[in-house]
């Protein structure tokens, strides 16, 4: 099982990292903080992430990656729902619409999502048991 879920989130963030690095391609760059620069920021994350969860599958790497995959998810999710605007220097990402890109890195985000909670899970120390 911890193969498995190990995987799970290297292929989810590795995928994430992929299409962030290709969308933010073809996003306009511009001064200050742009939604490109942001793509790249996240793709970085994902793919060192990825990285680090396939050398090492810890509590630790584990946490990572799901902050990682879920603020990712939970960006995605809020954007395409909801018109938030401008946040200080961040630019508005609002986006009404799926797309096979958006669909593909949100399944990919969702499962590196859960596997690295079920990672979290099953690398937490268990009682002892006496008997």
């Amino acid at each position: 099982m911890g193969l498995i879920l190990r995987l799970l989130v290297v292929a989810g963030l590795a995928v994430d990292a992929y299409v962030h690095f290709h969308l933010a391609g073809d996003l306009g760059s511009g001064g200050g903080l742009t939604e490109g620069t942001l793509f790249w920021i996240q793709g970085v994350l994902a793919a060192l992430v990825a990285v680090l969860v396939l050398l090492r599958a810890t509590r630790l790497t584990y946490g990572i990656a799901f902050v990682v995959a879920a603020s990712a998810l939970g960006a995605v999710l809020l954007y395409r729902y909801v018109d938030v605007g401008p946040l200080g220097p961040f630019p508005n990402m609002y986006e009404p619409v799926w797309y096979a890109e958006k669909v593909v890195t949100t399944v990919a985000e969702a499962v590196a999502t859960v596997a690295a909670a079920l990672g979290l899970w099953q690398t937490s120390p268990r009682p002892r048991t006496t008997g």
